[in-house]
Order: structure tokens, then C-alpha cells, then sequence
């Protein structure tokens, strides 16, 4: 039996991972959130490991709130820097396998084609500069790591964008949406299957890897798309990015390169529509 610690467990990629659990016979999970587990905190998590035999940890504990971190800086660097290398240096200690998943938010979106995992960095938020902080700490820290960079998370779990959407189709007639943004939408439960398909072949291709849905999309093409599969009459608006003032900026070409992942994995990766469909349906059932 394969043991596994789940951080943020009541977070959205968690809650994919528990959808996905009873197809793992062979894995056994516990999940912590905040109130269970402190990544912060150093002692904390490396007595929790002392009273847990864990072969792998799945990191999914983050500070999300993309423009709340340009006030609340010391959280986000905590959780998303402090926290990564703290799981790094007790899963280096007790020999276990970190699985932690990152963002595009590391780059500054100043590029014209599909970003790849050597690319240049250059966030251009506080979220962006302390998930590249969590990065860099468990590369110096772990060699058994998985980093997996992602982009636009979204799933029937949560709070994300899809959700989002689509209760606002119900309270409003009309909807604007920023049209030059351009990334693409991950199914959450997509990448849950992926780490663990790769902790079930007990996989040891170590490293940095990109993984989105396949595809490109502006936040509109994205809301239209929702709209469009749950029949909404709505009348939705591109608008720029500059009529929807932020405090924090975010990448305007954010596309991630997948050839890596998909040459060292043998994968087939979903094209973002077909998966924002499953996921709408797995939402109404």
C-alpha cells in the first residue's frame, strides 16, 4: 500500500483527487487542510510525518487569491515559499516523493509562443513571485520531486471561474469579459489523474513539467464556452484588460508548452473543450 499525504485538502484539486481515489485500490491518502496540518510551520509538519509513514506528499495547499496577495504578501509568501520548502526538507528527511503543483503566473505573458519549462521567469505579481519562490525552494531541497506548472484550474469543486459563470448566468442579463488574456483552461480533475497515475507506476522522471489542457483561450472564449454548453441567454461582451482594472497583473500570453510532459509520459491530453463539458456534467449530476 502506497501512503500519501494530501495538503489542502478541502481545496479543489484535493476534492478531484478524492472523486478519483476509488480507482486507486493500491493508494491510501489523508488529507489535511490548515487546521490539521500548518505547512508554515517546520516542527509541524516533520512530526506529522514522524507519526505518518508517507511515501508520497501531494502539495495542494496554496495562497490562490491572485490580486488579495499584492496586500497580503507575508500569507502568500508563507504559504506558497515557506510551506513548499518545509514539505521539501521533511520529504528529503523521511524519503518521500513531493508532488507540487505550480503555475503560469511565473511568467510575465511578454512572450508570442508556447511557454517551455526553461523559458525565462519573470512574474509580474506577488502570487507569480512566491509560487516561483515555492518552486526554487524545492529544487534546492529535493531531488525526488515532481513540479507540475499549470494553468486556469477549474472543476465542479471550489471556487474557479466555471462556477462562477455559471451562477452569474443566472443573476445577470448582460456580462463583460477580458478578451486579451490568453491561456487555457485546465480541468482540475485532469491533473489529479495524471499524479496519480504517476505515483500508482511509482514513476521516478523527476522534475519541472508544463501541464494544461490542450488549446487556446481567452477568458471570453472560455465564458462564452461555458455558456454555450448550459444554453444560457446571456449577452457576454469582450472588453480589454485595461477597462478591468486589477491590483494585481497578470500575464497576457500564458500558454504552456506540453512536449515534455507528453514525450516522457506517453500522453494524450484532453483538449479544453472536451473536458470543460465532462466537468459540466459531472457539476449538474
Amino acid at each position: 500500500m502506497i501512503k500519501i499525504l494530501v495538503t489542502g485538502g478541502n481545496g479543489q484539486l484535493a476534492s478531484c483527487i478524492k472523486d478519483l481515489e476509488k480507482l486507486y485500490n493500491k493508494l491510501k491518502f489523508i488529507y489535511t487542510d490548515y487546521q490539521e496540518l500548518d505547512i508554515t510551520d517546520l516542527e509541524s509538519v516533520d512530526t506529522f510525518f514522524k507519526n505518518n509513514s508517507f511515501d508520497y506528499c501531494i502539495n495542494c495547499a496554496a495562497y490562490t487569491a491572485v490580486d488579495k496577495a499584492e496586500s497580503e504578501i507575508k500569507i502568500a509568501f508563507d504559504v506558497n515559499e515557506i510551506g513548499a520548502k518545509n514539505l521539501a526538507i521533511v520529504c528529503k528527511d523521511f524519503h518521500a516523493t513531493l508532488m507540487h503543483v505550480s503555475t503560469d503566473f511565473v511568467f510575465d505573458g511578454r512572450k508570442s509562443s508556447f511557454y517551455k519549462e526553461e523559458d525565462f521567469v519573470n512574474p509580474i505579481s506577488v502570487y507569480g513571485q512566491s509560487k516561483l519562490k515555492g518552486e526554487l525552494q524545492i529544487s534546492k531541497s529535493l531531488s525526488n520531486h515532481f513540479i507540475f506548472r499549470t494553468s486556469w484550474l477549474y472543476s465542479e469543486h471550489g471556487n474557479n471561474f466555471m462556477k462562477t459563470m455559471m451562477r452569474l448566468s443566472k443573476e445577470k442579463d448582460e456580462l463583460s469579459v477580458v478578451v486579451d488574456q490568453i491561456g487555457t483552461p485546465t480541468y482540475a480533475k485532469d491533473l489529479a489523474q495524471l499524479i496519480l497515475q504517476l505515483i500508482s507506476t511509482k514513476n521516478t522522471q523527476y522534475g519541472l513539467y508544463h501541464y494544461s489542457n490542450e488549446g487556446v483561450a481567452s477568458w471570453y472564449d472560455f465564458a462564452k464556452a461555458i455558456f454555450e454548453e448550459i444554453d444560457a441567454e446571456i449577452k457576454l461582451s469582450p472588453i480589454k484588460t485595461t477597462e478591468y482594472p486589477t491590483p494585481a497583473k497578470r500575464p497576457a500570453f500564458s500558454v504552456l508548452d506540453k512536449s515534455k510532459i507528453k514525450r516522457t509520459f506517453q500522453l494524450e491530453i484532453p483538449h479544453w473543450r472536451d473536458s470543460l463539458r465532462k466537468a459540466l456534467l459531472n457539476y449538474n449530476g
